[in-house]
């Protein structure tokens, strides 16, 4: 019966969704790749949504990934003491943790240390022209092979036009071009190939990004 519920509640929020967005169900499945039958079954809960689904869906439809787990049941943990952009993070670890689990794709342990480690890395190559020209010249091509819609890709774009035009400090390019290089560069903590969950961990660098680049202006 809570199945049951789950998938008539993210059935509801799919149809308001896409209701807003004035897209079809087979335009929708086009979108996302995934066929309109099974499309149809979860709106209607007559099927579950795997993590897999809800991950193309909200790329497509730019809504938070937690937010249709949520809908769709899967058990998220919330922090409530913290800020919210550490609660954010967290949440959304949390949520990469549940995928990750259900996926049986991917054997180790997901955290935000390893991607932390990772951007400091590539802060360092960011700074050269080697790493500059990386940005300049597969960023473009990276975007059209996973796909421009998205709320986590939309900002990426804002963070390469920045870094294009050179409008920040030192610090803040290099922070900024960091992100880009973890996106295009295909090793990732979670490798790019476990297509779609190998991204869940560029969203989550984007989010440190605009983090840091928040607490640089406060």
């Amino acid at each position: 019966m809570a199945d049951q519920r789950n998938s008539n509640t993210l059935g509801l929020l799919l149809r308001e969704l896409l209701k807003e967005r004035s897209l079809s169900m087979r335009k929708f499945s086009e979108l996302t790749g995934i066929d309109t039958a099974t499309i149809s079954r979860i709106i209607n809960g007559k099927r579950n949504a795997t993590p897999q689904h809800l991950e193309k869906f909200s790329n497509c439809l730019g809504v938070p990934l937690i937010n249709l787990f949520e809908a769709a049941g899967y058990p998220i943990e919330q922090r409530q003491e913290e800020s919210d952009s550490d609660s954010d993070i967290h949440t959304s670890v949390d949520a990469i943790q549940s995928l990750l689990k259900s996926s049986n794709v991917y054997d180790d342990e997901f955290s935000v240390s390893h991607v932390e480690q990772k951007l400091e890395s590539y802060g360092l190559y960011a700074q050269t022209e080697e790493g500059k020209n990386s940005i300049h010249k597969d960023f473009d091509e990276k975007i059209k092979s996973v796909g421009s819609i998205g709320p986590f890709i939309s900002k990426l774009k804002e963070l390469y036009e920045k870094f294009s035009l050179g409008k920040g400090t030192l610090f803040e390019l290099t922070v900024i071009g960091s992100t880009l290089l973890y996106f295009i560069i295909p090793v990732d903590v979670i490798p790019d190939y476990l297509f779609p969950i190998g991204y869940l961990d560029d969203a989550i660098a984007v989010q440190l990004t605009t983090k840091t680049l928040i607490n640089k202006i406060t």
